[in-house]
């Protein structure tokens, strides 16, 4: 491995570039030294070394700008915020096979080609000349307009008392909904122009002529339909699921009234509100949910029979392309095993369980079904049951056809198809665990392609015919890039390239690396962000930032390597900021995700402290300024290293942190701890309320008052411990607020959690 050392900072003050670089072999460590501001591309595996030595001889442009950046300019809701984001085309999205976005009034088809040419599509003036609304507010921007579908010539066009369909081709209105108050959750079938939408509690659905039916219509607030259940995981995200040509609608329907109420309590009205929520935790009593489907035609509903036990997750719901049939991956409470199982769409009966998948520790299908193009007899299936995240190909009647990918990499996002659905598009991690590049399979001869050209991490979107791919795209050195690719060819058109929206700005060195796990195996992927100004001869504090947490990664190779504007501020301010991905995040595999289960906050931990020892190892860094901040599963990480390892850490801000398991929600805590009644010595070890006197430095604990997330009983339960062990945290309530602060709060909480640091861990 090659370690490229950056020994000086480029400096703001002259034209000419000095650096130094020295190339070491590592064997238990690697590092990858990045200058944000350098005009010389990275790569992660190689180095071009021409191109190195050609841009030593290349004037840079002075700074110009007053340091140092504020809060206001780095933090979402400051009033500057946005000034410094890279400038990409707002709004991309396909048109069947023409790629559009928006500028200003007007949205635009991108040039595919090197040899096309920007074209407008049409404007905001020609859609409001056309919808022609009788008395209603016109459209004012294309902020609310959107396109029905990639394949759909139909745009969407909320106003404030109606909802149009507007068919930009034929240039008229082909439906227009009236807009109520309270309608959420809209969901609009292509073929017939139904728009399903909920109101509270109940699903609701209008015809094309504006006739609203009520689909449910349950009084119990307990009782919700249309909208995501188990609180969304499990990859949920909607509540209604229209049949392919739109002649019935599946929905999800929860019986809450069985789970405890919990109060929260909105303190801004003159005498403080009970605001009840539904939270069930570990252990105690869950929802039971259901599936009905609603033919318009007959406006009768039948709900599948799903059996008993009544407690358990009905996921990933589809529908067979001929409408006859629903596919849904059941899975227990203990949720260690997915039932594959198919119910009959009209009775509502279930027809037959595909297969059985199981797990010692949990099962996660988080994708439905896929049903190939042309074939409606097979479908995909993503599975991590050989270790790793890939594709099986089965029939209908649940005969498994064969294992379309493997590789220790996993599969993060499926495409879809080309035009003859001969060949799948597909992201993944193949070439690197800090990188997702966009892959092309033959479902028939299993011949693979790599389709992204450069490093980083992509974010593609298929065109409607499935020609072309939309490739959007960063890395390290790369604010980003907008490129089309055609699927066939393989050659790509980069059509937008964003500049460095800090090239007139110094900023501090970024560092991404990785380094051994205690187990002497693993490689675990960190972050650093250097003072500005860096002076190697000087030590410095080092604030850990962590989450640490499942389907979480904050290290990876894209802009700046996802370094945020608060290490920015720190580093301006003299800090280090250090952030190390440790096992038990995502897009390593099974087993690098699943060995914390029954003991979360253990092996993450130990996994952190072998990036402290790493600091630690470093000249510059000051071994007895060693501070932690992380929010949510960050925060339960904060007090583990806090109150775990008190003789390294001195100051630690613990934002909305979960102190103790059992006090959480049932879906996500049982997964990956089990139940309390399971797992009694598990749930002990990872509570941090009984370590609450173990706590030696200065830690600040905060929390919005009404977090229907972790419920803020968590840190309040925390607190009450300290006390009776005698130990002094503080404490910091933001009123209103759910589990994130937002606006400009946000501002002034990283203005609390700054001056915390700097009054207890200052940098100079």
């Amino acid at each position: 491995m090659i370690n490229l050392n950056f020994t000086k900072p480029i400096s703001a003050k002259k034209d000419s570039i000095s650096r130094s670089f020295t190339c070491t072999k590592k064997v238990e460590k690697t590092e990858f030294h990045y200058l944000c501001l350098s005009k010389t591309p990275t790569d992660m595996k190689y180095f071009n070394f021409l191109f190195l030595a050609i841009s030593f001889l290349l004037p840079m442009k002075s700074y110009t700008q007053d340091l140092p950046l504020t809060l206001e300019d780095l933090i979402p809701g400051g009033k500057t915020y946005g000034k410094y984001r890279a400038e990409m085309p707002r709004q991309l999205s396909w048109y069947g096979d023409k790629l559009t976005y928006t500028k200003g009034d007007s949205v635009i088809i991108a040039p595919l080609t090197e040899k096309e040419k920007p074209q407008i599509l049409f404007t905001l003036k020609d859609i409001n000349a056309n919808i022609k609304p009788d008395g209603d507010e016109l459209p004012k921007s294309l902020a609310r307009i959107q396109h029905v579908s990639a394949s759909s010539d139909d745009l969407m066009i909320v106003s404030s008392k109606k909802i149009y369909l507007y068919d930009y081709v034929k240039k008229k209105v082909t439906a227009i909904f009236p807009s109520f108050s309270g309608m959420s959750n809209h969901d609009l079938s292509e073929e017939n122009r139904y728009l399903a939408y909920t109101k509270e509690n109940n699903l609701y659905m209008q015809s094309p002529d504006g006739k609203e039916y009520a689909v449910t219509n349950d009084s119990d607030k307990g009782i919700v339909s249309g909208q995501s259940v188990h609180r969304n995981e499990f990859g949920i995200n909607k509540g209604i699921f229209w049949s392919p040509k739109g002649n019935r609608l599946a929905f999800y329907r929860m019986d809450e009234t069985m789970v405890t109420d919990y109060p929260l309590v909105d303190v801004s009205a003159r005498v403080a509100k009970l605001k009840d929520i539904k939270y069930p935790m570990a252990g105690m009593k869950s929802h039971h949910v259901t599936v009905g489907i609603y033919n318009p035609a007959t406006q009768q509903t039948v709900f599948l029979n799903t059996g008993t036990p009544k407690e358990k997750y009905l996921t990933n719901i589809a529908w067979s392309p001929d409408e006859k049939n629903i596919y849904i991956a059941e899975i227990n409470r203990g949720q260690d095993s997915c039932y594959l199982k198919k119910y009959d769409a009209v009775t509502g009966k279930p027809e037959t369980t595909l297969f059985l998948e199981t797990h010692k520790k949990y099962v996660e299908p988080e994708k439905p079904v896929l049903f190939l193009k042309n074939e409606p007899d097979k479908f995909l299936w993503l599975s991590k049951r050989d270790g790793f995240n890939h594709l099986y190909l089965y029939d209908t009647a649940g005969k498994l056809l064969k294992q379309v990918t493997t590789g220790n990499w996993d599969i993060t996002t499926v495409i879809g198809f080309d035009e003859k659905g001969e060949n799948l598009f597909y992201v993944s991690t193949e070439a690197s665990p800090i990188e997702k590049h966009i892959y092309k399979i033959n479902l028939k001869n299993g011949k693979k392609e790599q389709l992204s050209k450069e490093e980083g991490v992509h974010y593609p979107t298929l065109s409607g015919s499935g020609k072309y791919i939309c490739d959007i795209y960063t890395s390290q050195n790369n604010a980003g890039k907008v490129a089309v690719t055609d699927t066939k060819s393989n050659k790509t058109h980069i059509f937008h390239t964003a500049k460095n929206p800090y090239r007139n700005i110094q900023l501090p060195e970024i560092t991404l690396g990785s380094l051994k796990a205690n187990d002497g195996t693993t490689d675990l992927y960190y972050r650093i962000v250097k003072p500005l100004n860096f002076d190697p001869d000087k030590k410095y504090p080092v604030v850990v930032y962590v989450y640490g947490g499942p389907h979480s990664q904050l290290v990876d190779n894209s802009w700046m390597g996802q370094t945020h504007g608060w290490d920015i501020y720190m580093a301006e301010k003299g800090y280090i900021v250090f952030t190390l991905d440790n096992r038990g995040t995502s897009n390593r595999g099974i087993n690098f995700e699943n060995i914390t289960h029954r003991q979360l906050g253990v092996i993450e931990t130990q996994d952190q402290m072998a990036g402290v020892e790493y600091l630690k190892s470093l000249p510059y860094v000051d071994a007895d300024r060693i501070g932690v901040h992380g929010w949510s599963y960050g925060g339960f990480m904060t007090l583990n290293l806090m109150l775990r390892h008190p003789e390294t850490f001195k100051v630690g801000v613990a934002g909305g942190p979960v102190t103790d398991w059992k006090y959480y929600e049932i879906m996500y805590g049982e997964r990956y701890m089990d139940s309390p009644q399971e797992n009694p010595a598990g749930y002990e070890e990872s509570s941090m309320i009984n370590r609450a006197g173990d706590l030696k430095g200065r830690l600040m604990i905060i929390h919005g008052d009404e977090d229907p997330t972790v419920v803020m009983q968590q840190s309040l339960n925390f607190l009450n411990s300290a006390i009776k062990k005698g130990t002094h945290p503080d404490f910091f309530i933001y009123p209103g607020h759910g589990h994130n602060m937002m606006g400009r709060d946000r501002v002034h909480l990283h203005e609390h959690i700054t001056r915390y640091f700097e009054d207890f861990l200052p940098s100079t």
